[in-house]
């Protein structure tokens, strides 16, 4: 758990702190992988076997002996939508520094009031 909320500070502060888009994007994941660990850590429960119902656990028995597995399918899920997100926010950081040839987000004023 400790070390889910010191990759999520480690993150956001990546995400604030630095005017590189690539270090921003770099931080963003960080900070997703933390979270990613809290969940599965809250998940957790000290005793309990996985959710694999076959001859090592009692069907009758098996809310007793079984860890929760949505937390797990939820982190499972929340990876990939992460790896697409990522790959997008990257293409377009790709795409802007075509155009403007920088990566520095200060640089980026066209839409600003």
């Amino acid at each position: 758990m400790i070390l889910g909320v010191a990759l999520v500070l480690i993150g956001f502060w990546g995400l604030i702190s630095r005017k590189n888009m690539i270090k921003m994007i770099l931080g963003l994941a960080i900070a997703e992988t933390g979270l990613q660990l809290i969940m599965v850590t809250i998940g957790y429960i000290d005793g309990r076997t996985a959710p694999i119902l076959d001859g090592a656990v009692n069907t009758l028995l098996a809310v007793r002996q079984v860890v929760d597995p949505v937390p797990q399918a939820l982190v499972l899920t929340a990876i990939v939508i992460g790896v697409a997100v990522n790959a997008l926010m990257l293409t377009f950081v790709i795409r802007l520094y075509q155009k403007k040839q920088s990566l520095n987000i200060s640089d980026y004023k066209d839409l600003k009031w």
